[in-house]
C-alpha cells in the first residue's frame, strides 16, 4: 500500500510536472473583444489620429500645415502617455519618427522631388530601425505583438520562438528595404501622379506580403514546437 502510494505521489508530481511544463508552452492572447479593442486602440493612436491631424491641418493651411498638425498630434499622443506615467508603445515611436522625418524634408524645400523623397526615405528608415533590434534580444516584431495585439509568450525561454521573432524582424526590415529600393526607382521613371498612386499600391502589397509570411512562418513555427495558443481574460 504505501509503495503504491509512493508510486502514486510520484506520477502525481511528475504529472504536475507536466502540467506546469506545458503551461509554459502555452502563447496566449486575450479574448477576441478584448484584443480587437487593444489592436483598434493602438492603430488609432499610431495612425488614426495623425490621419485626422493631417486632415485638419491640410484644410486650414494646405500640405505643409497638414504635416505639421500630423506630427504634432502624434507627438503630443507620445507626451501625454509619458506624463501619465504609461509606456509610449513602439508604433506610436514608429509613426512618430517617420512622420518627423517626412515632415522636415517637405518643410525643408518646397521642391517637388524632395515632396516624393519622403516615401523612399521613411521606409529606409523602418528598415534600419527594424534591422537594429532584430539582433538583439527585443527584436521589434515580439514587441509590437506584445503591444499591438497583447500577445503573451511563455514565462520560460523558447528558443524557437525567440529565433522566429528575431527572422520576422530581419524579414521585415527586408521588406521595407525592398519598398524603399522600388520607390525611388519608380520616383525616378513616373511621373509624380503615377507614383503616389504607386506608392498606395506597392507599400499595400508590402504589408499585406509581410503580414502573410509572418503568418505563415509563425504557423510553422507553432506546429513544429508544440506550442498553442489559447485566448485569457485580460
Amino acid at each position: 500500500m504505501s509503495a503504491s502510494s509512493d508510486t502514486g505521489l510520484e506520477m502525481s508530481a511528475d504529472g504536475g510536472a507536466a502540467g506546469d511544463c506545458m503551461e509554459r508552452e502555452y502563447l496566449e492572447l486575450p479574448r477576441p473583444w478584448r484584443l480587437i479593442r487593444t489592436a483598434g486602440w493602438s492603430l488609432a493612436e499610431s495612425l488614426g489620429l495623425p490621419a485626422a491631424g493631417y486632415i485638419v491641418g491640410e484644410a486650414l493651411g494646405g500640405q505643409g500645415a497638414a504635416m505639421i498638425a500630423a506630427t504634432a498630434v502624434v507627438w503630443l499622443t507620445a507626451a501625454v502617455r509619458k506624463v501619465a506615467r504609461v509606456s509610449v508603445p513602439w508604433m506610436l515611436l514608429i509613426s512618430a519618427l517617420v512622420l518627423t522625418l517626412q515632415t522636415v524634408l517637405v518643410l525643408a524645400t518646397g521642391s517637388t522631388l524632395f515632396f516624393l523623397l519622403q516615401f523612399p526615405l521613411g521606409n529606409l528608415a523602418l528598415c534600419l530601425l527594424f534591422a537594429r533590434t532584430a539582433p538583439t534580444g527585443k527584436p521589434l516584431v515580439a514587441q509590437l505583438a506584445a503591444e499591438v495585439v497583447a500577445l503573451r509568450r511563455p514565462s520560460s525561454p523558447h528558443a524557437g520562438l525567440d529565433r522566429f521573432f528575431r527572422g520576422a524582424t530581419w524579414l521585415w526590415a527586408a521588406i521595407f528595404a525592398a519598398t524603399a529600393v522600388g520607390l525611388g526607382v519608380l520616383m525616378a521613371v513616373e511621373p509624380t501622379k503615377v507614383f503616389l498612386l504607386l506608392t498606395t499600391v506597392v507599400t499595400i502589397g508590402g504589408v499585406v506580403a509581410g503580414t502573410f509570411l509572418s503568418a505563415l512562418w509563425f504557423v510553422q513555427v507553432k506546429r513544429r514546437f508544440g506550442l498553442r495558443v489559447r485566448c485569457v481574460q485580460a
